[in-house]
């Protein structure tokens, strides 16, 4: 649909339905949006954590499948549990986070800041329940992932020996 006729189209529904809420689609304007860090459960029986660990990327390693390759030097750092500052209380390191945020194609790459202002992590993916986000939010089972920050610097510092990169950096964990 092209943009005269999707503009058409928009006013129709909107003057169709008049009661109710709706949100500019993305037009290339800097956006702000909010919501919380949280598990879900798509369906009975099915919970998924709000986090997941380097430890879960191990699990799913498949050197068969170029997807899900580790490369060597992260196997090392995750047996060694050379983490850093990166570790959480639990002496695990963060890999990614999931938010009741609304996501469409052109958010990757987007920053996660909590209340504070700080960065905590970016966008880059929508679960699969949020494939219809485009048409339609459902607030309870479409989630934003996002990368941890604290995975990003781990990354940048051990993994690729860039730490000077770091160190030019406020940090407050």
């Amino acid at each position: 649909m092209d943009g005269k006729a999707y503009r058409l189209w928009t006013a129709g529904v909107r003057e169709m339905l008049p009661n109710e809420d709706w949100s500019p689609d993305a037009n290339s304007t800097m956006r702000m949006t909010f919501g919380k860090v949280g598990s879900y459960e798509p369906k009975d029986g099915v919970t998924y954590n709000y986090y997941t660990t380097l430890d879960g990327v191990m699990q799913k390693e498949d050197a068969t499948n170029p997807e899900f390759e580790v490369p060597q030097r992260l196997k090392d750092l995750y047996n060694a549990k050379d983490y850093g500052r990166y570790a959480d209380a639990n002496g695990k390191l963060p890999v990614g986070l999931i938010t009741d945020n609304d996501i469409t194609g052109g958010n990757s790459g987007s920053p996660l800041i909590n209340g504070k202002g700080e960065l905590i992590g970016v966008a880059f993916d929508g679960n699969w329940e949020a494939m219809s986000g485009d048409i339609f939010f459902e607030d309870e089972l479409q989630r934003t992932i996002s990368v941890d920050i604290r995975y990003v610097l781990f990354i940048v510092d051990k993994y690729a020996g860039a730490r000077h990169l770091v160190d030019e950096m406020t940090l407050h964990f």
